[in-house]
């Protein structure tokens, strides 16, 4: 064990970095060349996106890793590493979903109240659905933060600030952000696209629901739905699911620190009287309460200056253009311009939210931005978004 910290701890960072990137375009490579399969559940069908297999390999690379003795494993340094890494990542996402709502304005007007509406769903339904599950399961306040949300990044946060994750709130949130990341986007995926070949909702209502606050189960629960549909609807699928996504990131926020739960702590004291249970849920929760900090051991992703992310900015947009390549045909040269909108937008956005205190989520900022730059006509945009796909 001594040994293996060791190694760990001697590893350059730039080591760690080129070792991470370098798995991540492999990854990246793989999945895409093998790309869509399509099969059929009489009497609809499912479609497995790149993204999930891209998501299975990476589990199946940290596996084996762990027997690996060389300098190639990736030892826990890294992968809270590739945890600091993923939220600038992100931000190049979040940039393409505001090109793409910024570029469908008008379309996303007549939608009105709809698209507002929709978003009860996300927070109320997962209170409503599964804080009696829960209950009924013998889950105690694990319960509250487990189900007062679909439990993704704003969720952390909100637990996190307001109780802490070494209480029950945040060991109920933790795992449900940890099994939305694994499972979510695999999961949605295949249910997306079975409930869409089933043709009993209208495809931008599904749109519109798939906008759950993740954009890596947006992504897998639009491409499904989109995939069933014509050009120009599955282009309306991809816009009202970025909108919705965009929504649920920021005002859905304050929904649920201000609805959603105060409703699952009002839910909880007045179910878990009546319906709550003593099981080995109940007793695997006072058992965590119980054990003993260990608060010697760093258990969180590093702090990433502004140089690691330019690099993790131009790493992710190198291998944008490397997938849009292999999928849609389209050269780096050809996309570039639509990349580098992408990234300005995300480096403008993210300085605002840095100059702000933060006070307001950099996601939000990003959003905004790229907003501001389709609507006002910067040259190429959107001629540009294609190659962003």
């Amino acid at each position: 064990m001594r040994s293996t910290l060791s190694v760990e701890r001697h590893e350059s960072s730039s080591l760690r970095t080129a070792k991470l990137f370098f798995y991540a375009a492999i990854i990246l490579l793989i999945a895409e060349f093998i790309g869509s399969f399509t099969f059929k559940i009489s009497p609809g069908k499912v479609i497995l996106l790149p993204m999930i297999w891209a998501l299975l390999l990476g589990a199946a690379l940290e596996l084996a890793s762990e027997r690996w003795k060389s300098g190639a494993r990736l030892d826990v340094r890294s992968q809270f590493y590739a945890a600091a890494i993923l939220q600038p990542a992100l931000l190049l996402f979040v940039s393409k979903l505001g090109l793409m709502v910024g570029s469908a304005l008008p379309k996303l007007a007549v939608a009105g109240w709809a698209l507002a509406f929709q978003e009860l769903g996300h927070f109320v339904g997962t209170m409503l659905l599964g804080l009696p599950l829960a209950l009924l399961l013998g889950i105690k306040r694990e319960a509250i933060g487990a189900t007062f949300s679909v439990g993704r990044e704003p969720s952390l946060a909100i637990i996190g600030e307001k109780y802490g994750m070494d209480f029950a709130e945040g060991r109920g949130v933790l795992p449900e952000y940890l099994t939305g990341t694994v499972f979510g986007a695999v999961f949605i995926a295949i249910f997306a696209g079975f409930v869409a070949s089933l043709n009993i909702f209208h495809p931008l209502a599904l749109a519109m629901g798939s906008g759950v606050g993740s954009g890596s189960m947006m992504a897998a629960a639009s491409g499904a739905i989109a995939a069933q549909q014509d050009p120009e609807t599955a282009k309306s699928v991809l816009t009202f699911a970025a909108a919705s996504n965009l929504i649920t990131t920021t005002v859905g926020t304050y929904f649920t620190l201000f609805i959603s739960l105060p409703m699952a702590l009002f839910g909880y004291r007045v179910l878990e009287p009546i319906i709550g249970r003593k099981t080995k849920a109940s007793a695997a929760s006072d058992t965590a309460a119980s054990a003993p900090r260990l608060g010697d051991v760093k258990t969180e992703a590093p702090e990433l200056g502004y140089g690691g992310k330019l690099l993790a900015w131009a790493a992710t947009a190198i291998m944008v253009l490397m997938a849009d390549w292999i999928t849609h045909g389209t050269t780096p040269m050809h996309g570039l311009p639509g990349v580098l909108i992408m990234v300005v937008a995300t480096m403008i956005g993210d300085a605002i939210a840095q100059v702000t205190g933060r006070k307001i989520p950099a996601v939000y900022w990003v959003s905004i931005v790229a907003m501001f730059l389709i609507c006002h006509g910067v040259r190429g945009a959107r001629r540009s978004l294609k190659s962003a796909r």
